[in-house]
């Protein structure tokens, strides 16, 4: 599609990509995008991804028109005759099996309307089978932090966090993954001369910044933190007055880490003592402490666990509640706050309500006219295991999961089971080619509505064109499938739909779309409040409790077992690439800049297998193989290589395992036990 055939107008809107919600605008003279002063990137910041945007939005590769399977293959059709199959389809399904037949995988990639309609739309069918691609990245964040704090989300502002004397990043990589979050807040203030302590098994952008680095075993996060706690507890450096005030269960903690061997845990999680100790102490001694987590955390079948070992450390050093301190997951696309906010999740309503809790269920049936069912619905990585045996359809709204979910061979068997699969997004996909019918929609600057950014701020999104061909908004196509397959009416104004959302989201009960307008509103934004809270905690929890309880975590070995010769493959992004690649893959600028897929290996297991840097090597275990360029450096620990998760060539989740944290149900992308070999 080139630049003549469509027009856009310079209207604001959210970058597309990472959580921190930068506002760019389109420039006719270029075609590109470029950014404006928003309440994020308050000097107009963008990164390459940001530049880019457009690109997706042009893409010659955008679909223009439904698809319908006929004879195996997907062929055009008009929308009625699209609409008619899925309908027809889809209610066959729940005629035959009933709606827990159906999953509805939404997207964090959506807007905060699409995805409330589309959770609406999925429990007024009467299943809450409905849950989001958040449910592969932070959903062990979401859980630890919701249980302990009552509030699954940052604990503070960004701006807030520059005051901040030490980061204690774990298991996140923000120079790459959130540039101008980094650049913009951390890096000031880094410079300024706050302590920073690195968690990760790589050398990356964010550990050059760093004053230690612990470079962790993957797997391993929860002996190194404990050992931290006992250092902390050890040498006398917990915060009296805060325990005492803030927390519940000191004494029980303290005779557990009197059992930790801090120089035997350090072993264990592959860093030194000394470093170990330098890091707690630094971490316990400063007036502010503010810990980042990111998907190196949360990525495991303990990932819950990892994060309240976290929490731990905050809790004892009474670092919660006050600018500048606090625990902080980094969110990976531009509304994973907000598509959790909504609920597009199988055990929770909008606004964080239970759908276990009668009271929450009336208050919403008070606007919807119908009572969401009662029993939790099943993950999106449980319905997909149930393909073909309890779940016979599936709606996929914008996202990939044939290529983002773990143990890909199994998912393509998966998804060839069912009955029916629709699927709305711009592009064949890879999880689109296993369709019955394809619905075309709208790519991020031809939607209008709002985001949830990765500190709670409501941001708006401008349309700034039309979709191209007979594609459509996606609110619209949500809305017609909502109106065909239920007794109700969705409505297609965006201002419309969150005025309902804030009267069943109590966090997000005094905001207006007009005010979100004019700048943004941060939740939890209380009906009778002028504004909403920039530090959450500072008196009480958002549970409404006092004091939060100190809770003893016993270490997980990662489920994948090494057999003699195997090393550990963890996963991760690049900066020029975002999640599945759907979307900038088919950017020509970011194409440009990207190296490609390659191995990192640490020169050591190099040599012991005879490979050289950039010979071509085969990745492989029982589920599965790549094959990749290796990239020899000794910025991967021994022991372990890392690779990018963003191309369909190599698809590296064939090798990912799919056992899950018994809490979160979040898959242990991190560690994959694998044999590499040159070839």
């Amino acid at each position: 599609m080139s630049e003549a055939e469509r027009t856009f107008d310079a209207q604001d809107s959210v970058c597309p990509f990472c959580g921190v919600g930068c506002q760019l605008t389109y420039v006719e003279q270029s075609g590109t995008a470029t950014g404006t002063t928003g309440p994020v990137n308050t000097k107009g910041e963008i990164c390459p991804k940001g530049a880019a945007a457009f690109d997706v939005v042009d893409s010659d590769d955008r679909l223009t028109q439904p698809l319908v399977r006929e004879h195996g293959h997907l062929v055009t059709a008009p929308w009625e005759t699209a609409l008619d199959r899925a309908e027809r389809q889809i209610q066959s399904v729940v005629d035959e099996h009933g709606p827990n037949a159906v999953a509805f995988f939404a997207s964090s990639n959506c807007t905060n309307e699409e995805n409330y309609l589309f959770q609406k739309l999925a429990r007024t069918l009467g299943t809450n089978n409905v849950d989001n691609c958040a449910r592969l990245c932070h959903a062990s964040t979401v859980a630890a932090m919701q249980s302990r704090f009552g509030a699954g989300a940052m604990t503070n502002s960004l701006d807030d966090l520059r005051e901040a004397d030490v980061f204690l990043v774990t298991g996140a990589n923000p120079a790459e993954q959130h540039p101008v979050a980094f650049r913009s807040y951390l890096l000031p203030a880094i410079t300024d001369g706050t302590t920073t302590i690195h968690v990760d098994p790589r050398v990356n952008d964010t550990t050059e910044a760093a004053d230690i680095h612990l470079p962790v075993r993957p797997g391993y996060d929860i002996p190194l933190l404990n050992a931290m706690a006992a250092v902390i507890v050890e040498e006398d450096l917990v915060d009296e007055a805060f325990l005492d005030e803030r927390t519940e269960g000191f004494d029980v903690f303290r005779e557990f880490v009197d059992g930790v061997d801090v120089a035997e845990n350090a072993a264990e999680a592959g860093v030194t003592e000394s470093d170990l100790r330098a890091a707690a102490v630094a971490y316990a001694t400063a007036d502010r402490a503010a810990a980042f987590t990111g998907m190196g955390m949360s990525q495991h079948h303990c990932g819950t666990d990892n994060v309240h070992a976290l929490l731990n450390l905050a809790l004892l050093t009474g670092n919660v509640g006050r600018r500048g301190t606090g625990v902080n997951p980094l969110r990976g696309q531009n509304n994973v706050q907000g598509a959790g906010d909504v609920g597009t999740l199988p055990d929770t309503l909008p606004g964080y309500r239970s759908v276990a809790d009668p009271d929450d269920r009336a208050a919403v049936a008070e606007e919807w006219g119908v009572e969401p069912p009662t029993e939790p619905g099943l993950t999106e990585v449980e319905a997909t295991h149930a393909f073909g045996e309890d779940v016979h359809a599936a709606v996929v709204f914008g996202e990939n999961p044939v290529l983002t979910e773990p143990n890909a061979n199994g998912v393509t068997e998966a998804f060839q089971r069912l009955d029916s699969l629709v699927v709305i997004d711009l592009f064949e996909t890879e999880t689109a080619q296993y369709a019955d019918v394809v619905l075309p929609g709208s790519a991020w600057a031809e939607k209008s509505g709002t985001v949830t950014n990765t500190d709670r701020q409501v941001l708006r999104m401008r349309a700034m064109g039309e979709p191209p061909g007979d594609a459509r908004r996606d609110l619209e196509v949500v809305a017609e499938l909502g109106d065909r397959l239920t007794d109700h009416e969705y409505p297609t104004d965006p201002a419309a739909v969150f005025d309902e959302l804030t009267r069943v989201s109590p966090i997000y009960a005094g905001m207006s779309y007009e005010g979100v307008g004019d700048g943004g509103q941060r939740w939890p934004f209380p009906a009778d409040a002028d504004s909403g809270e920039t530090v959450l905690h500072r008196e009480t929890f958002a549970n409404g409790e006092r004091t939060a309880p100190l809770v003893p975590v016993e270490h997980v070995p990662p489920a994948d077992e090494l057999d003699e010769g195997e090393l550990v493959l963890t996963t991760g992004r690049v900066i020029t690439h975002f999640n599945s690649g759907a979307l900038t893959r088919r950017s020509g600028t970011l194409t440009r800049m990207d190296s490609g897929s390659v191995l990192q290996i640490n020169p050591d297991d190099a040599e012991a297998r005879g490979i050289e840097d950039g010979e071509r090597v085969r990745v492989f275990n029982d589920r599965g193989e790549v094959t990749t360029v290796a990239d020899v450096t000794p910025a991967t620990r021994p022991g372990t290589v890392f690779t990018t998760f963003h191309y369909d060539d190599p698809a590296v989740n064939r090798l990912t395992g799919d056992v899950l944290d018994p809490t979160a149900k979040i898959p242990e992308y991190k560690h994959a036990a694998v044999g590499v070999e040159r070839l």
